[in-house]
This record gives structure tokens, C-alpha cells and sequence, in this order.
């Protein structure tokens, strides 16, 4: 089943971020999560089965600078390891273009680490009709806004 996240998925969304490579407490995606929830731009849907959540789409509704339509970026996407190969993320995929069409959208966007541990996740996008078509750089800023 897919379902829209609630405040009770917030434990399985950070073991979940875990499982992507991105350790999180319970805490952190509270916080995380509370903002996201805030803003009606995003959505974050969850698989589930038999009561545990074992899979997450987060994705934004953008809007490009250089044309006059829009487009939803998956900012975060993972399935649970031992459910992998078994059509949760294709569910989850379906869901993202459910709403992309619900929203009269015509185009879906993610980035994806260029790490070995990512080729099973590449193929798996390149499967569903994604094309690579960009290459993504990151600059991390030398300023530290956490002096608490």
C-alpha cells in the first residue's frame, strides 16, 4: 500500500535515510520532516505492508527559470533492502507519476550518486524510462550555522 507520510513514519523515514547511505536519527527527521510537511510544495509517500513502512518518495513541485512549465523533482526515494526487486519501487514511481498528472505535469527529475553501490539504482531508473542527462556538482560552503 502507498499512503501519504504521517508524523508516525518519522522513525521509519530515518532508518530508511540510513538505508540510502544518509544516517539519521529519529530526531533529525523530525525536524526534517516538519518542515517539509509545512510546505505544500512537497510530498513524501510511503510503501507499506503488514503495518511497516519499507519504502519512501519525497518529491517537489518545481518550476523552471528557462521554460513556462513545471516539473517534480524526487529528492529522496528508497526501498527497505529486503524488499528490493519485489515492485515497491515501481509502485512508488507510479505514485510520483500520479501525481506529476494530477498536477498536469509532464516531467519527473532526480539525481543519483555516481557510486558503484548506485549502477543497481541507475539501471533500475534507465528501466522506467529515465534518461541520464545532466551531470550534478555540489560546493560545500565553509560556514558552520550550527553554534548552538
Amino acid at each position: 500500500m502507498i499512503r501519504k507520510a504521517t508524523e508516525k513514519d518519522i522513525p521509519s523515514l530515518a532508518s530508511l535515510m540510513g538505508e540510502l547511505g544518509y544516517p539519521t536519527t529519529s530526531e533529525e527527521m523530525e525536524t526534517r520532516f516538519n518542515k517539509i510537511q509545512a510546505n505544500p510544495d512537497y510530498n513524501t509517500q510511503v510503501a507499506e505492508m503488514n503495518g511497516e513502512v519499507i519504502g519512501m518518495i519525497g518529491m517537489i513541485l518545481g518550476t523552471h527559470y528557462e521554460r513556462n512549465d513545471h516539473y517534480i523533482r524526487i529528492v529522496a526515494f528508497v526501498v527497505a533492502s529486503n524488499y528490493r526487486n519485489s515492485g515497491i519501487g515501481a509502485a512508488l514511481l507510479n505514485k510520483a507519476e500520479e501525481w506529476a498528472i494530477e498536477n498536469q505535469i509532464v516531467k519527473l527529475v532526480l539525481n543519483s550518486g555516481n557510486r558503484d553501490e548506485r549502477d543497481g539504482a541507475h539501471q533500475f531508473y534507465t528501466n522506467r524510462g529515465f534518461e541520464g542527462k545532466a551531470t550534478g556538482f555540489y560546493k560545500i560552503l565553509p560556514y558552520d550555522f550550527d553554534t548552538n
